[in-house]
């Protein structure tokens, strides 16, 4: 038979603290093998300047193609389809040159689901027997309370933490057998430089049981638990928090909504829901179940909401962020593409992989994350329901606009004069941007036009001498009440022509029409101007095509009279 890994139940992480250092943003690795994960810490994932790899389960799990066969073990001995202990702890040492560390996903709640057969690196088992350990009979739960002694109802403790989560063999983590083989496996991974664990399943064991699995570890690892919240059931987890950081998937499933349409401007005081302190939280956008549940955005959601969560979640001080790293799947059951062999090309994947993490949105996000630190969240303002922005002290600035409209406003920031990279569109290169550069005032002020689904993002490890210069477009136009003039232009800042990206101008000087948009510097462009009736027809001023060419430096104001 074929059983799912927490597909329908999810699960929870937690740490005894945070992260320590300067970089602390983790990426889930989801079924990489351990050659390709130290050639990415070489090549990318250090130089980026991520903290932590999430790497899958190390340890002998049933065979199989599917992504949850790591998550039925049989063994404690190190040899899984991702590679062999040789290769894990090569991988370890590699990361570790470059910066990175290494936490383990592990399972002390269960053994396996299958009745009977022989581990990935040729152990035979039968289910309550697994002689490579060894566990006994003697070693489990049989908890009487179900047919077939599986979880059925989340609202009885015992059964939370005794019976069978989806027909796994659930240990008796009480007993102190149990916890002496678990934080054994858990030393061995220490002695080959592991700095933390995931605890898998953590909800389906007792917290007083890992509480005392803990006290036998040779060290104080970072701990991140998967503790699913229910509304109303006994098991929370604050429970959990104590022993390590907690998983909180309510801040997942509200990104998951705020950005789908309810509002991102209720995402200010995140220490204020009710949830586990910010400071005992492991946060991420999704995971490798949530993003297959539909319990998350994921990437295939719309309107590049799946990117701008990201940009949220490694902006807010919330918690302790984890990037997904994972692939393309058609199935609930599918593993990993190429034979598990990660391979990213630039900022994309390759061979049905993703590579998130490279993703330059994201990317930009850890360099603004490790920059800001514990700074203070404030300067929030927010117009609308999908527009908001804020500073991080004075280290960082972001605005982000998840509305179909771009976003023109003079900005108030904490931050610096001087100008900027904005590391949304791309990271300082040397000396220079190689995106977008904005320039902020003495009094903290910059202004900016936040495209449509986008975001803008600076901070104060990002300076530059820029490669785009402000253009301001003042257009003279007498309308009608209800009507709004938009700019359009050649290039991609002006929209590319498409009046869905047309720029809004300002009617504050009316009859005077204005707007400041950052052009690439030196580049020669064409432009119009529209009118959007009440009605919501668009009306193009007459032809022919408005052209200029920016400035190599300083600023540019365009006066134009509606034609």
């Amino acid at each position: 038979m074929r059983l799912r890994h927490l597909g329908l139940l999810g699960a929870i992480l937690g740490s005894y603290a945070a992260p320590t250092g300067d970089k602390v943003v983790i990426i889930q690795m989801f079924e990489w093998t351990w050659d390709s994960i130290a050639a990415e810490c070489t090549n990318f994932i250090g130089p980026a300047g991520y903290g932590f790899i999430q790497a899958s389960p190390a340890q002998e799990h049933i065979t199989g193609t599917e992504w949850w066969t790591d998550y039925q073990p049989v063994s404690y001995n190190i040899t899984s389809k991702r590679g062999d202990r040789a290769q894990y702890a090569a991988m370890i040492q590699t990361c570790e040159a470059v910066g990175v560390s290494i936490i383990a996903d592990t399972i002390f709640n269960h053994m396996t689901g299958e009745a009977n057969g022989t581990g990935i690196a040729g152990d035979p088992f039968t289910q309550y027997d697994y002689p490579a350990v060894p566990y006994s009979s003697d070693d489990f739960h049989y908890c009487g309370l179900e047919p077939d002694n599986n979880i059925v109802n989340w609202d009885n403790e015992v059964e939370v933490w005794t019976c069978q989560l989806d027909g796994l063999a659930d240990l008796a983590t009480e007993t102190a057998y149990v916890q002496t083989m678990e934080a054994a496996y858990a030393n061995d991974l220490f002695s080959l430089g592991v700095k933390g664990l995931r605890l898998d399943a953590a909800k389906d064991i007792n917290p007083a049981d890992i509480a005392n699995i803990t006290t036998r570890f040779t060290t104080k690892p970072y701990i991140t638990q998967e503790v699913i919240w229910g509304s109303g059931q006994p098991v929370t987890p604050e429970m959990y928090v104590g022993i390590g950081d907690v998983m909180e998937f309510r801040y997942t499933s509200a990104l998951q909504s705020a950005f789908s349409g309810s509002g991102i401007n209720a995402l200010e005081d995140l220490d204020d829901q009710g949830w586990v302190a910010g400071t005992s939280a492991n946060v991420f956008v999704a995971d490798h179940d949530t993003e297959r549940s539909g319990a998350s955005l994921n990437y295939q959601s719309p309107s590049n909401t799946y990117t701008l969560a990201h940009v949220f979640s490694l902006a807010h001080p919330y918690g302790t962020p984890t990037v997904l790293s994972s692939y393309e799947f058609t199935s609930y059951d599918q593993g990993a593409p190429n034979g598990g062999a990660g391979t990213c090309t630039d900022n994309t994947g390759e061979n049905g992989w993703l590579c998130q993490h490279r993703w330059s949105a994201i990317t930009g996000m850890v360099g603004f994350h490790n920059n800001v630190g514990s700074a203070t969240l404030g300067n929030w303002v927010s117009p609308s329901s999908d527009q908001i922005a804020f500073g991080r002290g004075s280290l960082g600035y972001v605005s982000i606009n998840n509305d179909d409209y771009p976003w023109t406003v003079t900005f108030t920031t904490s931050l610096p004069a001087g100008t900027y990279c904005d590391v949304i569109s791309g990271p300082p290169t040397g000396s220079a941007c190689s995106g977008a550069s904005y320039i902020v005032a003495s009094d903290g002020t910059f202004s900016a036009t936040v495209l449509a689904r986008n975001a803008v993002a600076l901070h104060t490890g990002a300076l530059g001498n820029g490669n785009t210069v402000p253009v301001t477009f003042a257009e003279n136009a007498t309308t009608t009440y209800g009507e709004n003039i938009f700019l359009s232009g050649s290039i991609s800042e002006l929209g590319s022509w498409n009046t869905d990206d047309a720029i809004a101008l300002s009617s504050d000087n009316y009859p005077i029409w204005e707007v400041t948009v950052e052009l690439p510097m030196s580049t020669s462009f064409e432009y119009k101007f529209i009118r959007v009736e009440t009605n919501g027809s668009i009306v193009w001023e007459s032809d022919p095509n408005r052209s200029d060419t920016t400035p190599a430096s300083g600023t540019q104001t365009l006066d134009d009279t509606w034609r």
